[in-house]
C-alpha cells in the first residue's frame, strides 16, 4: 500500500491545547501545489472530513488493540474508572494503522488553503486525503455506549 500526502494541516496552538480543546480547534489545511486543481469544486461544501495520519503515534502504540478512552479524564473520572475497550470502538490514536478521520466545517477556500473549524489534529499533520461531507451519509437511526453520552455531556 502506498499513500501520498497532500498536504498539512496548520494550528496556532501547540499540542497540549489540541488535546484539551480537541474537536473545537480553528486552523487551516495547506494543500500542496501539485492538489491544488484537486479542491476546485469543495468549496461549495459546508463539512468536509480529513483523512490524516497520526504522525505522532508511537511505534509501540500501533500493536495496542485495547485501551482507554482517556478523553473522559477531562470529565474528572480517574484512569481506573475508565473502561477498557478495543480500539476499533474508540478513536484512539493509537492503532494498528494510525489513520484519522475528522469531520470540520469548511469555513472557506483560499487557493490551496482551506480555512477549518472543528480540528482535533496537531500542527504539522499530514493529510493523504479530503472528502466532502453528503447528505447521504447521516445516520438518522443510531445507537451507541453509555460512557459516549457522558463525553458528549462534557462538549455540550
Amino acid at each position: 500500500m502506498e499513500f501520498k500526502v497532500v498536504g498539512y494541516v496548520k494550528v496556532d496552538v501547540d499540542d497540549e491545547y489540541v488535546k484539551a480543546h480537541a474537536g473545537s480547534i480553528t486552523g487551516r489545511v495547506e494543500i500542496l501545489p501539485e492538489y491544488e486543481d484537486g479542491l476546485d469544486g469543495l468549496e461549495k461544501y459546508s463539512h468536509i472530513f480529513i483523512i490524516s495520519v497520526f504522525h505522532k503515534t508511537r511505534p509501540e502504540h500501533r500493536n495496542l488493540l485495547k485501551v482507554k478512552p482517556r478523553r473522559l479524564l477531562r470529565l474528572g473520572l480517574k484512569e481506573e474508572e475508565l473502561p477498557t475497550l478495543g480500539v476499533f470502538s474508540t478513536d484512539s490514536p493509537a492503532r494498528p494503522n494510525p489513520i484519522g478521520l475528522t469531520l470540520v466545517r469548511l469555513v472557506r477556500r483560499d487557493g490551496r488553503v482551506l480555512y477549518v473549524e472543528g480540528l482535533d489534529l496537531f500542527d504539522g499533520t499530514p493529510v493523504i486525503d479530503i472528502k466532502p461531507y453528503r447528505p447521504d451519509y447521516r445516520a438518522e437511526d443510531y445507537s451507541f455506549p453509555d460512557w459516549v453520552k457522558l463525553d458528549a455531556r462534557s462538549s455540550a
